[in-house]
């Protein structure tokens, strides 16, 4: 039988910014002793993660671990594949996935049982990597919608120095050359045009 001391639980959030209140919650829930917490707050895109090392160093045979949702173990159909053989097979430890029922590896250890979970997490991991890969060409697709309108992305220009109206109208009416509205303005002859064109789109003038 699994003690408390015995039950574990993993957290990934993928970047610094993320709230991991959620699954911390249902891993409370779940009466998991905080200090059999582990939460790594980085990338998940490789499993150099250092939570989750110490995690698996520390598991053993008929330890319980508890996660919130398959893809906390990985990002891609391989990867969670990888993890659940060696957790499972390796460590031998049970698993469950609070957000999958099906995936409780203390249900069915019989072959029929084993047979099923393992449809299950190949199902769901394959769900999950093409979720993320949906979610990157929905991003892609975004970015080029917007930059299609017009939409420009990165840190917003510097502003205008006083003296560019006044240069740029000099240098559109053919009395300097580009590149000495650009040195008065104190810019490259490259940012120069590239902001008259900005200016010039803007009618400002």
């Amino acid at each position: 039988m699994i003690t408390i001391n015995n039950t574990y639980g993993y957290v990934r959030v993928s970047t610094r910014e993320q709230n991991e209140d959620r699954q911390l919650i249902a891993l409370r829930e779940m009466s998991v002793p905080h200090q059999n917490i582990f939460l790594d707050k980085q990338s998940g895109k490789d499993f150099n993660r250092t939570q989750y090392k110490k995690l698996v160093k520390r598991l053993k045979p008929d330890d319980l671990l508890y996660i919130k949702s398959i893809d906390r173990l990985g990002r891609n159909y391989e990867e969670i594949q990888q993890q659940w053989r060696i957790l499972t097979k390796e460590k031998r430890v049970d698993i469950v996935v609070l957000d999958m029922p099906l995936l409780d590896t203390r249900r069915g250890k019989d072959l029929v049982g084993t047979f099923l979970s393992d449809i299950v997490l190949q199902v769901l991991s394959f769900v999950a990597e093409n979720e993320r890969t949906n979610i990157r060409q929905r991003q892609a697709e975004g970015i080029a919608a917007a930059k299609a309108r017009g939409v420009r992305f990165g840190r917003p220009p510097a502003p205008l120095p006083e003296c560019f109206h006044d240069a740029y109208q000099r240098w559109k009416a053919g009395k300097i050359t580009g590149t000495a509205a650009a040195k008065v303005c104190g810019m490259a002859l490259s940012t120069f045009r590239y902001r008259a064109e900005i200016y010039e789109k803007s009618k400002i003038l």
